[in-house]
């Protein structure tokens, strides 16, 4: 478990589903969370939409000034610097879609990368229609990796068709997974899953993360 953890991937992939969960479980372990809502490039859906129940559950909040407002305006969030400077704080990164939503983590690649305490995670759903083979998977990794100025350390497998999973479709995602995984060269840290879908995680999976879906 890292300081810093970072979700990226392509637009609809789920990241920021992810990254609100993630944000929810560390600060349920007692860890001082903040969750940072970097996406400048998506605006439609982004994790301040949970801000209510983040802050209930003590996980503080980064994001543009500009967020839930009707200005849709690229915009750096003030408190950007404290992601590396405030080390007494573990914090959770919801980058935008492709290299675009990256640029943003760019600039504090230098620090992220001197510091070393950190997980850059790759995102991944084999239903969107521009990620489903390795191959496309693997483009957009290296368009993010260049723009970010971060290499990727692992694999979240979040395959999904929102309300409409089943749970077959999340088990016939793992084959997609691990060749991703293998033409990536990176481990597949773990395979998510709705918490109203049926699964046996300990049967069906390596390692697994139920993850509450967002309204």
């Amino acid at each position: 478990m890292k300081r810093i953890t970072v979700f990226a991937g392509h637009y609809g992939s789920g990241k920021t589903n992810i990254a609100v969960n993630y944000s929810l479980y560390l600060s349920s372990l007692g860890i001082d969370t903040v969750l940072c809502d970097l996406d400048i490039v998506n605006p439609y859906f982004r994790a301040v939409d949970s801000q209510n129940e983040l802050r209930e559950k003590g996980v503080g909040i980064i994001c543009s000034r500009f967020a839930n407002s009707s200005v849709d305006l690229p915009s750096l969030p003030a408190e950007l610097y404290s992601i590396t400077d405030d080390k007494s704080k573990n914090f959770v990164l919801d980058i935008g879609g492709d290299d675009r939503g990256a640029y943003v983590l760019g600039r504090l690649a230098p620090k992220i990368i001197e510091e070393n305490n950190y997980e850059m995670l790759l995102v991944i759903n084999k239903f969107r229609p521009l990620t489903r083979t390795p191959e496309d998977v693997l483009t957009v990794k290296r368009e993010i990796e260049l723009s970010s100025g971060i290499a990727f350390t692992g694999i979240i497998n979040n395959s999904n068709l929102g309300d409409e999973t089943l749970e077959d479709d999340v088990l016939s995602s793992m084959e997609y997974a691990e060749r991703v995984s293998k033409f990536a060269s990176l481990p597949l840290l773990a395979t998510t899953y709705s918490n109203k879908l049926s699964l046996n995680a300990e049967n069906s999976f390596p390692i697994s993360l139920q993850r509450k879906p967002i309204d």
